[in-house]
């Protein structure tokens, strides 16, 4: 594909649905090549902290027309990536009137183009009721007379991904899986960063050109070997039985007990897997200068990926602001699991990440010392590092410290510290300490001191470990917090109780 000409840089693009998944990656490209960006979003409070300074955000609802005016002004093309998935209404309806919304308020703008992404599917195949859906508002797009380019992707693949997760989360917990038909069905996978490149692509098409467009990745496999091909790159032996009887209900049931799926987005997204979604036209190859990559190439690139956007993630904002836990064994996201809690200190944030900075080494780790030792004694017997290494520096830490059997992976002065497992445990684990002032007034001397332990357990026997050791871990990591809490309170800048 041609590049475009400075002339035909649209002056403004619009983007929806900037908090999901391909949204948000698709911002983020955005913003790196320079496009002029203005953000559509329900609640702009949560996205604002993470665009760039030049991006804007403002409020509006595809599902309310009278906020859409304001976001389309001046806009030249617009992404469209809504969907009702997540609904616990009738998605489709939600879906209609929300496309139908965009199309109309994006006609009466003036908008030169909108860019889709939606599903594959035949028609001869009766299509699940969610590619129904995205097919339909294609065409709704569409009848606004407005140049639509439409992409239709198969199953994307990618760290964060809905239909990666559930294979990630299918393999890695169950050594021998029970496969329903869908199991069988032939799909055409495609890297994010290959969805992403034909999004970004279709900004450089010529003006008033539309299109449909269907992308896959190189190769034709069905969801069966996806989840070999998982299994043989994490080093996995995994067997298959294949059974006729589990409808798209029980099917998501049961993913529910096994994955991070809700069970009704499960049953939406197991009744679309009975249907292929292969490439049939493939004009997207010659139109746009990009080699998808290979099912192989695609899951090497997620796992590599997740553990960074992982480590990036700020579980403090996730959990609950209290620090409490809603289950016992902690909170799931994917098949991580989390154990987190907050304590308050009367210190300022030097002050209270004092104490964290000088955790480990022959400062100890401020609770149960002897079974931190008897822990890291373990971890020589079976030929880990154990606790022989200390630390650098008594004082001061940087990223890549060995730091007793942690290893810093991220350090910002006075705010965060991340320590990466290296002792030998059936999965991965980490340790995360977050230092917040309380209140953003200049004079606030109180901060707040968040302690957060993860793991991402490796197989049943990952899970077996967690379970059973959480409630001393539990033990042993509030009793350390409540120890940093009382080093802080004693650190020059703290405010005295009472004072």
């Amino acid at each position: 594909m041609e590049s475009s000409t400075d002339s035909r840089r649209p002056s403004l693009v619009l983007l929806t649905g900037a908090t999901g998944y391909i949204g948000g990656r698709l911002l983020k490209a955005l913003e790196k090549t320079g496009w002029p960006v203005r953000c559509l979003a329900r609640r702009p409070e949560f996205l604002r902290p993470h665009v760039a300074p030049n991006t804007e955000v403002v409020k509006g609802d595809c599902l309310d027309r009278a906020s859409l005016p304001p976001a389309m002004a001046g806009v030249h093309t617009a992404y469209y990536l809504v969907h009702s998935m997540g609904s616990s209404g009738k998605f489709e309806e939600e879906d209609r009137q929300a496309a139908s919304n965009f199309a109309a308020s994006a006609r009466q703008a003036g908008v030169c183009r909108i860019i889709y992404l939606g599903g594959l599917g035949a028609e001869e195949h009766a299509l699940s009721a969610h590619l129904r859906s995205r097919q339909e508002v294609a065409d709704i797009l569409r009848s606004s007379g407005i140049p639509t380019v439409e992409f239709r992707a198969s199953i994307v693949i990618g760290s964060g991904s809905l239909s990666f997760e559930m294979i990630r989360a299918l393999v890695q917990r169950l050594p021998v899986m029970i496969c329903p038909r869908w199991v069988a069905v032939k799909a055409q996978p495609i890297a994010v960063e290959d969805v992403i490149a034909y999004l970004l692509q279709a900004l450089e098409l010529p003006a008033g050109e539309a299109a449909v467009f269907d992308i896959g990745g190189a190769d034709q496999v069905s969801y069966g070997e996806i989840m070999k091909e998982y299994a043989r790159q994490c080093g996995l032996r995994r067997w298959t039985i294949s059974v006729p009887f589990l409808t798209p209900r029980l099917s998501s049931l049961w993913l529910g007990l096994v994955t991070p799926i809700y069970a009704r987005i499960g049953r939406k997204l197991i009744d679309s897997l009975r249907n292929p979604t292969l490439v049939r036209n493939p004009s997207a190859l010659k139109v746009f200068d990009l080699r998808p990559k290979t099912l192989r190439e695609a899951i090497e690139r997620a796992l590599q990926n997740e553990d960074q956007e992982f480590a990036e993630t700020r579980w403090l904002d996730a959990l609950s602001s209290g620090g409490k836990t809603p289950s016992w064994g902690g909170v799931r996201f994917g098949i991580r699991l989390v154990d987190s809690r907050t304590l308050s200190v009367s210190a300022s944030p030097a002050a209270a990440f004092a104490p964290i900075r000088r955790i480990g080494g022959a400062n100890g780790w401020y609770f149960a010392g002897l079974l931190w030792w008897f822990r890291g004694f373990l971890d020589l017997l079976v030929g880990g590092v154990g606790m022989r290494r200390g630390r650098r520096n008594a004082e001061t830490l940087v990223v890549g410290d060995a730091l007793d059997f942690w290893r810093v992976e991220a350090f910002e002065p006075d705010r965060r510290l991340s320590l990466v497992a290296e002792m030998k445990v059936p999965g991965r684990a980490w340790l995360q300490f977050d230092v917040e002032p309380i209140s953003a007034q200049p004079d606030s001397q109180g901060s707040n001191i968040r302690q957060t332990a993860i793991f991402d357990p490796a197989g049943l026997g990952g899970l077996v470990y967690w379970y059973a050791l959480y409630p001393a871990h539990r033990w042993i990591f509030a009793g350390m917090l409540r120890a940093i809490a009382a080093r802080a309170e004693l650190e020059p800048g703290a405010t005295p109780q009472g004072g």
